[in-house]
């Protein structure tokens, strides 16, 4: 059974910094794109970072220069690096594991942590 667990999420004052980490169980992390999605209350589920299988990165606008995305393929986990946090990051933080290359269609979820940033 695959598991992807999400951890890391807290209160922090705007301007701080917080680092998730979503490990991965039951299958290797190393064959898939893995990302990072948030939703805030009130709003969908948004894109915010993902790490490719190939090694490439990408980001929403949003978080470009704030964020940083990476994966420990022994470790099977993922990270993201969150700093100079603003109160428009406070949200649930989801990762997510992908093998075809479409967000829309994932393969696993993570359970969701909560990132409250206060200003």
């Amino acid at each position: 059974q695959v598991q992807l667990q999400a951890s890391g999420g807290g209160l922090v004052q705007a301007g701080g910094s917080l680092r998730l980490s979503c490990a991965a169980s039951g299958t290797t992390i190393s064959s898939y794109n893995m990302g990072w999605f948030r939703r805030a209350p009130g709003k969908e589920r948004e894109f915010v970072a993902c790490s490719w299988s190939d090694g490439k990165t990408s980001y929403t606008d949003s978080v470009k220069g704030r964020f940083t995305v990476s994966r420990d393929n022994a470790k099977n986990t993922v990270y993201l690096q969150m700093n100079s946090l603003k109160a428009e990051d406070t949200a649930v933080y989801y990762c997510a594991a992908d093998s075809q290359g479409d967000w829309r269609l994932v393969d696993y979820w993570g359970q969701g942590t909560l990132v409250t940033v206060s200003s």
